[in-house]
């Protein structure tokens, strides 16, 4: 009988390992390393400061018989604790599916979407087109359909669901922190690249689940969009997109003379970036990029007529990177008007020179 037993088993392991196994998989270490010169004016802070970047990246991939493969990437910052990972599945036919926390979410595909040098805008100030999604960045599962070919053009559709969209993950066996203030959040992103021309729109929307939220009325589900559209003809690439940041919030609305946040001022935030670069060569690039981020308080109120509650923060950049082999050399310079919506913040002038080694 115990001899049976085995017999059996050996069989059903066979079987197993036929149907599901995996070939050699692979694993890999790459990294970065900045050091940044910052200065400027403006905004309380003229201090010259050295700062340090580092990140340590950590990939590993494996393919099954059926052609399934599995890759994964965990992403440490500068105190080596872990900043994102992330699980994906791509299978033969059905797209790919990825699962973790932060920097998996469809959002970073399409937020500040125009060509630049060297940074995002945000780098400097926070704006609506930043945060559009980022609630998705945890506890979260996005699907990658195929990519579709139709008439010459490739379409390529994103989804994404979290049970609790409130940005907080958790590890293995873990439960995110229970939130009091937000429910599920659901993200879906379509691409149409045709030629040098790329268009993309995105949505995301979380359930806002308690009546008061930082002293204002929840009164709808947050809702955050984008779109932009990019074209390249031959080393040059310029760029569109607009942003809209609605936490369904509403209320006083907030005065002119104040700093306000996306998710916890009553009102819209509406922006726009345009932006032109240029490759002068394979390894000098440069690029400027004008942005406008309104805050818009939907005050709909007599007062209103006379009084104007709307305040916009304004960014120009102008933006340089060289790069030779495994080292570069970017800079930029920033300029901001109404930093944070406040029209009585000083105007800021930013400008960083960034020096970095890839291994």
């Amino acid at each position: 009988m115990n001899n049976l037993k085995k017999i059996g088993l050996t069989a059903l392991a066979g079987s197993l390992v036929s149907l599901g196994s995996a070939t050699a998989g692979e694993m890999s270490v790459s990294g970065s390393i900045n050091t940044t010169l910052k200065f400027g004016k403006g905004g309380g802070n003229t201090s010259r400061t050295l700062g340090t970047d580092r990140d340590v990246a950590f990939s590993g991939s494996g393919e099954l018989d059926n052609g399934t493969s599995f890759s994964m990437k965990t992403v440490m910052d500068d105190a080596y604790a872990v900043s994102s990972s992330t699980t994906t599945i791509t299978t033969p036919t059905l797209g790919s599916f990825t699962l973790g926390t932060s920097t998996g979410s469809a959002s970073y595909m399409y937020d500040e979407e125009v060509p630049q040098a060297y940074e995002q805008v945000s780098d400097v100030v926070t704006n609506g087109a930043n945060v559009v999604g980022n609630f998705m960045d945890s506890n979260h599962v996005m699907y990658t359909a195929p990519a579709l070919e139709m008439m010459g053009a490739t379409i390529q559709a994103h989804l994404g669901y979290s049970p609790q969209a409130s940005d907080g993950g958790a590890g293995d066996g873990g439960q995110a922190t229970f939130s009091e203030t937000y429910g599920s959040g659901a993200e879906a992103g379509l691409t149409i690249t045709y030629d040098a021309l790329k268009i993309g729109v995105y949505g995301a929307e979380r359930d806002n689940v308690v009546p008061n939220v930082a002293g204002t009325d929840a009164t709808s589900d947050e809702f955050n969009g984008v779109w932009y559209a990019k074209y390249s003809f031959g080393p040059v690439s310029i760029g569109y997109s607009e942003s809209y940041v609605d936490a369904g919030l509403t209320g006083t609305a907030e005065s002119t003379t104040t700093a306000k946040g996306e998710r916890t001022a009553a009102g819209l935030f509406e922006g726009d970036q345009m932006s032109i670069a240029f490759n002068v060569n394979d390894n000098l690039s440069i690029s400027y990029t004008a942005a406008e981020d309104t805050y818009d308080s939907q005050d709909d109120a007599a007062t209103a007529v006379t009084t104007d509650d709307d305040v916009t923060e304004e960014i120009d950049a102008i933006q340089i990177a060289y790069s030779m082999g495994g080292m570069s050399i970017k800079a930029y310079n920033m300029e901001v008007t109404n930093p944070g919506h406040d029209e009585d913040a000083a105007d800021q002038s930013v400008t960083e020179i960034a020096l970095g080694f890839a291994f």
